[in-house]
């Protein structure tokens, strides 16, 4: 009998730890959602910041937002009020835009490296590359990549045939947890999604460590220490906001296929922290160091607070 609904049970083994749980992650995702939103209502709302850099700012602000929304609301309620059930379409549906999000995610952090690299390796071709028409082609382009890898681990999961348990051991419905709970052989599943893994986020950040390799070379060459140092600064903290990526992303990744000694509901956590964690940090990392945006934002909340100050009916 093929299954209709899926049974959610949250973090295996620290069920009695779920409420306390919750509460850093719900501060997580408060923090996520206000500060992406910041970010992309300030360079919205602001013609001048309608360049290439701060795009693509409001692109990662506004896929950060939608990775969030995906699957924290849906883990916050399982944390709360216990198992949850979620229909065959519904877990799917959230599966396709978890993996989605997450591939679109690592090409705007490509997107950005190769942004930083025109403007501090070749400055002078900088508003002859990353033109208005590139910025949206390559928008559209992450969307198109997106969607064409992850439909076909869709697809391969619905020639999967469930007969046996129907209750997933994780938080949101990923395409690991669905197959391991098939009847029959899930071999091409786990090939398809760990050679999809390689030549998509593996290759974004081979491409991006190129990158920033090749623009430290050249801040080092940079004739002020001032500027070196301030420089270094801003590419240090990118760099680093981009290894707890993919350094948290490729970890879970792979140890949910190999790491068979590994406690399950470490699995899960990792897996959980992979898709908050870079959210509630890129705001804070890129917004903070990125002096238009931190003057803006700042301004923002003077306005906001003054006019709520004058206004007599408060």
């Amino acid at each position: 009998m093929q299954l209709t609904a899926f049974l959610l049970t949250g973090v295996p083994g620290l069920e009695d730890f779920h409420i306390w749980i919750s509460i850093p992650f719900s501060f997580m995702y408060l923090l996520a959602v206000t500060g992406n939103s910041l970010v992309l209502a300030v360079v919205a709302w602001d013609r001048k910041l309608h360049e290439p850099m701060y795009v693509f700012l409001a692109m990662l602000a506004l896929n950060d937002v939608l990775l969030c929304t995906v699957t924290v609301p849906k883990m916050l309620l399982i944390f709360w009020q216990g198992p949850s059930p979620s229909t065959f379409s519904a877990c799917l549906t959230q599966m396709f835009f978890v993996h989605a999000l997450f591939l679109s995610e690592s090409a705007v952090l490509l997107a950005m490296a190769f942004d930083r690299y025109v403007a501090i390796c070749a400055p002078l071709h900088y508003t002859t590359l990353l033109t208005g028409s590139l910025i949206g082609k390559v928008g559209l382009a992450l969307v198109a990549r997106s969607v064409a890898v992850v439909t076909p681990g869709v697809l391969l999961i619905l020639r999967l045939h469930f007969c046996r348990t129907n209750i997933i051991h994780h938080t949101y419905c990923e395409n690991m947890g669905i197959a391991k709970l098939a009847c029959n052989s899930i071999t091409l599943n786990s090939i398809y999604g760990l050679t999809a893994a390689l030549l998509t986020t593996g290759l974004d950040f081979i491409l991006i460590s190129l990158s920033y390799c090749l623009i430290l070379r050249t801040v080092f060459q940079l004739p002020s220490k001032e500027a070196r140092a301030k420089a270094f600064g801003t590419c240090g903290a990118h760099i680093c906001i981009i290894l707890i990526f993919y350094i948290l992303a490729f970890f879970s990744f792979f140890t949910h296929r190999f790491g068979y000694y590994m406690p399950r509901h470490i699995l899960i956590l990792l897996a959980n922290l992979y898709l908050l964690v870079p959210p509630t940090m890129n705001p804070l990392v890129y917004g903070v160091k990125t002096k238009e945006i931190r003057i803006r934002v700042l301004g923002f909340c003077r306005h906001t607070d003054t006019h709520a100050k004058n206004d007599p009916n408060l």
